[in-house]
Parts: C-alpha cells; structure tokens; sequence
C-alpha cells in the first residue's frame, strides 16, 4: 500500500488530532501551544518529513528543468530549420547570381571582340545580292521611321479631334476661326481694290 505523501496530503498523526479535537479531547489552542514548546514526535520523524518536502519540491523543480530545457531543445531545432531554409534560398540566390554574372560575362567578351575578326568572308558572286540587301534595309529603315511619325501625328491628330468634339470648345473655336476668316477676306478685298486703283 502506497501513500501519497504530497505537502498537502494529511498524515496519519493530524488525522489522530484533528479526531481529537472533533471529539472534545483537545482544543486548537492546546495543540499550537504545545508544538511551539516541545515536539509532541520525535524530531527524526519530522526531519523525515521535512526531508520528503524538500525532495519532493527538489523532484518538481528537476522536472520544471528538464521540461525548460525540452523546450528550449525544441525551440532550437525550429530556428536551425528556419535557418537551414534560409541558407538553402539563399544559396539558390547566389547562385542564381553568378550564373547571370556568368553569362554577362560572356555577352561582354563578345560584345567587346571587334567585328572585323567575326566577318565572314562574301563570296564574289554574292556582292550584288549583299549591297540590294543593304539598300533595301536602308529604304525599311527610312519607311519605317516615316510610319512611326506618321502614328506620332496620328495620336496627335486623334487629340485635336477630340478637342474640336468636346462642344465647349469646338464652337469657340469654330467662331474665332470664323471671325479671323472674315478679318481675312476683307484685308484681301481691300488690298485688291487697292491694287486696282493703282
């Protein structure tokens, strides 16, 4: 038969006095005053259960230790695998880097070799097609940069058209416009019957 000797469990000797003061025998007060004087047991028996108490706390505490260390152990293991997934990204990273450093490189040495050395040899019988083949690209040159200007303007076109629409403006407009015709016309009318005067 085990006993539960925990620091609040009763033991058999407060069971004993606890009836004897539930039955008249003793009072409280007479049980306080006499552990204050002397020992009613042995003090081996109360260094005994002191000894209990004290491993039993000490027993909590290595089990409060070893829990705190689980967890720090635990907490350990997830940041080394965090950093381990860092470090492994940022290896993919890096080299991901030199491998476009790599290829920089490479652009760079080719683009930094003349082009004398990289011509290739015409044959005789294919000049003519080679300097048709330049004129036409020079003519695809120009018929391209007139296109592009030509779209240029467009956009432009596009923005006075709908400048003209919005009908705040377009009447103004069209009045100045007509105002400046008439102004116009009668200095033209004006100067050719001066013309015929002379």
């Amino acid at each position: 038969m085990q006993r539960d000797l925990s620091v609040f469990s009763v033991t058999p000797a407060a069971s004993l006095l606890s009836r004897c003061v539930s039955r008249g025998a003793l009072s409280q007060e007479e049980i306080d005053f006499s552990a204050r004087q002397s020992p009613a047991f042995s003090s081996h028996l109360q260094e005994a259960e002191q000894r209990i108490r004290t491993q039993r706390q000490l027993d909590e505490l290595q089990l409060e230790a070893e829990l705190l260390q689980v967890e720090r152990e635990s907490a350990h293991v997830t940041h080394v695998r965090s950093l381990a997934r860092r470090f492994q990204m940022l290896q993919m990273f890096c080299d991901h880097l030199q491998q476009l450093l790599k290829e920089q490189n490479r652009l760079r040495q080719r683009l930094m070799t003349p082009l004398g050395r990289t011509n290739l040899p015409v044959q005789a019988h294919l000049h003519r097609s080679v300097v048709e083949v330049v004129n036409v690209l020079l003519d695809f040159i120009d018929t391209l940069e007139e296109k592009l200007d030509s779209v240029h303007s467009c956009t432009t076109t596009r923005d006075r058209i709908t400048q003209l629409v919005s009908p705040n403006t377009s009447l103004a407009r069209l009045l100045t416009q007509a105002a400046e015709l008439q102004t116009l016309s009668n200095q033209v009318l004006q100067l050719k019957e001066v013309g015929r005067d002379l």
